[in-house]
């Protein structure tokens, strides 16, 4: 397989390493492709960011800005997309400039029961498939359930590729995984397109309903995803950053994860008793002391320890956050740069 991508089309749409917006020639084509105008200024200079870091080219369709409606945000939300090959393209360029190594052990299929398949036979779909992606020498083992991914229709049957080749998709989706973990830094922030299939499955749909008094409501709104990073920076102690833990274990974190938070607390275990507040009279602090800003002080602290964890450096890890939040983290409200962790983290 060829491992060679052109960056651009050439001409009026070519992509330069030094362009800090689309061009209007650009923009014209990207509208073309599905990118309305519902798309968001932040959305677009991320999406040309992520361009010109994977050298992949829109106007070739090696991939795409894909928006689908967001139920919490009340809009479309529009997520870069490509395709495996995309994916095995870039890490066959990285391990090529790197003179590193690259390799694959043999694809795994998992039946109902448990017990695992070199060659997938059954006319039935497996119930997951595990991928190992091997750089230099270090295993990255993935798997991915075809349940999470499988794409269906609104009578619940599984739609095109999903339908004809299940476990060759459900494949694909594991060393989707196994590939980003393999390449944290090359591939974060871009999806392909069979990881992404789930995302247009229907929802279901709501039907109005008189619900008697005491009676509970069928349609309530299911409790929202508890935060437990953030909850175990603003813990006030160990035990409190223990329990959170405890709570992120059974709710399924993965050990990565689960590792911050056990940090968390062993740094507020060695951490010295804070000082008393200095007193205020009249509405003036007495010190001459500047106050940190403690919810960006510790937004920011977690969003570098994110990184770090994914060996990105805290220069790149700024242009990344720059690109997405469309402002220095400096400058960014602490809300927006939690929420663009939950969605990192969430990934």
């Amino acid at each position: 397989m060829s491992t060679d991508i052109a960056t651009t089309t050439g001409g009026s749409l070519a992509i330069r390493p030094d362009q800090t917006a689309w061009t209007p020639d650009q923009q014209a084509v990207l509208q073309q492709s599905g990118i309305d105008s519902d798309v968001t200024g932040a959305e677009l200079s991320a999406f040309l960011h992520l361009c010109q870091r994977t050298e992949l080219d829109p106007f070739s369709r090696q991939i795409y800005l894909i928006g689908r409606w967001n139920g919490q945000q009340r809009r479309k939300v529009f997520t870069p997309q490509t395709s495996i090959d995309g994916y095995r393209v870039i890490a066959h360029r990285v391990i090529a400039e790197h003179g590193a190594s690259l390799g694959y052990e043999d694809t795994l299929w998992c039946d109902k029961s448990g017990r695992w398949h070199d060659v997938w036979l059954s006319d039935e779909p497996p119930a997951a498939a595990k991928v190992v992606v091997v750089r230099n020498g270090q295993r990255f083992p993935a798997v991915a359930r075809y349940s999470e991914y499988v794409q269906t229709k609104k009578d619940g049957s599984t739609t095109g590729m999903w339908s004809k080749m299940p476990a060759t998709m459900t494949a694909k989706c594991a060393e989707a995984l196994a590939l980003r973990m393999a390449f944290p830094h090359d591939l974060a922030g871009v999806y392909t397109a069979e990881e992404m299939a789930q995302a247009d499955n229907p929802q279901v749909e709501r039907h109005l309903k008189s619900v008697q008094q005491g009676e509970p409501d069928p349609w309530a709104t299911a409790a929202p995803v508890r935060e437990f990073l953030r909850e175990a920076l603003d813990a006030p102690d160990t035990d409190t950053v223990r329990k959170i833990w405890q709570d992120a274990k059974a709710y399924g974190s993965r050990p990565e994860y689960l590792e911050q938070i056990a940090d968390i607390g062993r740094k507020k275990a060695s951490a010295p008793a804070p000082e008393p507040e200095p007193e205020v009279v009249e509405g003036v602090i007495v010190e001459d002391v500047e106050l940190p800003a403690d919810d960006h002080a510790a937004a920011v602290a977690a969003f570098r320890a994110f990184a770090a964890e994914h060996g990105i450096s805290d220069t790149d890890a700024d242009k990344q956050a720059y690109a997405a939040l469309g402002a220095p983290l400096a400058d960014v409200a602490p809300k927006a740069i939690w929420d663009l962790l939950s969605q990192l983290t969430a990934a």
